[in-house]
């Protein structure tokens, strides 16, 4: 098996360039789901629910895109075709989900129209999200992966620093951040338009600028016999035989994933109760009554701005200790020491009242968020060969949306045995812990095995 040659560095900016565009509509989504839903008139102990969709149609879409990639060769590439598609259905439902409330329908069926716009548009990005992480697999050495993903991490996490910051900014040069009941304000709905035209304009550089293997050359790079080339695909099969690797950093994810899920779902709510002491009103939800937040006070607006602003901090934080990581030379003491320093964050919004002090609780967030998102990849990858890379990304997905899912099913429940009778749901209670299953993913970081380049076959 021939060694794939070192590529330049800007070969490599390259190939994940255009991530830079999708992680901007993933942070849209990460930052304003759970407002736009509470705008709808959502009840707090439902939000969770409305997370699920993304998730279930991550870990089915996702398998069947790695799997379809590995067998696909066309003259624009095997993953790009999948990445062009994925980001063009982004751009589309990302027009329509913020103006849910915008189109006179009734607020049930609102609800609906941005349920599925929210199914289509999370399909879409991880559509359009995983064939950056394949290409890195199938054109980058095991010597230069680890700065691959670094970059990878770089560009997501600008993305999400502009994605974030995009309402906060809108809002300081005048655009309307406020609207009537049930619908959601201008700054919002010019975000979504603004990021839906970076993203388009950043797929189209990466498929312009980036020339996949061709078959022949592939097969020779990752040690693939024709047999194998046209061998069927048995994804049970590949699970079964998956390397050690591959559940092993799977268990550090869930609970990774899980805490941030919890996250997503309630630093809007948070932020409001606690920080810009937003106003309450009772509500009556199927003939019970309930105190919730006033989602069209000043102060819940504000707040959900500056929760954009408190993940852009996340994200800064993330870019800054993501040129750490490299440097140390133990791979399970850095990721578990930024999973740790992750979850004092979450723990610390608890005690934390003033929304600049926060910048803090959130650059120690971003520190997780950073060994999240480069070293379960460089850890997989590294223990992968041969024409199935694909299909375990794919696979592996499930590591992101498992959790999610099964975070977002019981975040209703978990969060009504902190809630008194005729009391606002302390939302806060979810981020602390959030905090405690980041350390616990710490902890199960010593259960990692590491392996080399296996070969395996369906």
């Amino acid at each position: 098996m021939k060694v794939k040659p070192d590529l330049s560095f800007w070969k490599l900016w390259n190939i994940s360039f255009g991530f830079f565009g999708v992680q901007i509509a993933y942070a849209l989504q990460s930052a304003n789901i759970s407002r736009i839903f509470a705008t709808l008139g959502a009840d707090p102990h439902s939000l969770s629910y409305f997370w699920i969709l993304p998730p279930l149609a991550g870990i089915l879409v996702q398998p069947i895109v790695g799997a379809a990639s590995d067998k696909t060769w066309t003259r624009f590439g095997r993953r790009i075709p999948y990445l062009f598609v994925g980001s063009l259905v982004a751009v589309l439902v990302m027009c329509l989900l913020p103006n849910a409330g915008s189109f006179g329908m009734a607020v049930s069926t609102a609800m609906i129209f941005g349920l599925v716009s929210l199914m289509f548009l999370d399909t879409s990005i991880n559509m359009a999200m995983q064939p950056f992480k394949m290409m890195v697999g199938d054109m980058v050495n095991e010597k230069q992966k680890g700065l691959a993903y670094s970059i990878q991490s770089f560009l997501c996490n600008a993305g999400s620093l502009v994605g974030f910051l995009f309402p906060f900014i809108f809002t300081w040069i005048g655009i309307s951040n406020v609207a009537p009941q049930g619908v959601v304000p201008d700054s919002v709905i010019y975000s979504f338009y603004i990021g839906a035209a970076i993203l388009i304009l950043c797929v189209i550089y990466t498929t312009v600028k980036v020339k996949e293997m061709p078959p022949a050359e592939y097969a020779e790079y990752h040690g693939i016999t024709e047999e194998e080339e046209k061998e069927k695909i048995n994804m049970v099969k590949l699970l079964v035989k998956a390397p050690k690797a591959f559940w092993t950093v799977g268990l550090v994810q869930f609970f990774c994933w899980f805490a941030f899920m919890f996250m997503w779902t309630y630093t809007n709510g948070s932020v409001a109760a606690n920080v810009f002491d937003a106003p309450t009103v009772e509500t009556a939800v199927n003939g019970i009554s309930k105190v919730v937040l006033d989602t069209k006070s000043t102060q819940y607006q504000n707040a959900a701005d500056w929760v954009g602003v408190l993940f852009a901090v996340q994200a800064i934080g993330s870019v800054l200790w993501a040129v750490c990581i490299p440097l140390f030379k133990d791979r399970k003491l850095i990721y578990s020491l930024s999973l740790v320093l992750g979850g004092l964050g979450f723990i610390s919004t608890y005690f934390v009242h003033n929304q600049y002090v926060l910048f803090i609780s959130f650059l120690l967030i971003g520190c997780a968020w950073a060994a999240m998102l480069a070293l379960p990849f460089t850890i997989l990858t590294n223990a992968l060969s041969g024409g199935h890379m694909g299909t375990y990304l794919g696979l592996f997905n499930g590591t992101i949306c498992i959790p999610q899912i099964v975070a977002a099913s019981l975040g209703g429940s978990i969060l009504a045995l902190f809630t008194p009778k005729g009391v606002l749901p302390p939302e806060i209670n979810m981020l602390v812990m959030a905090g405690v299953m980041l350390i616990i993913g710490a902890i199960c970081v010593y259960f990692i095995k590491e392996t080399k380049g296996e070969q395996v076959k369906a």
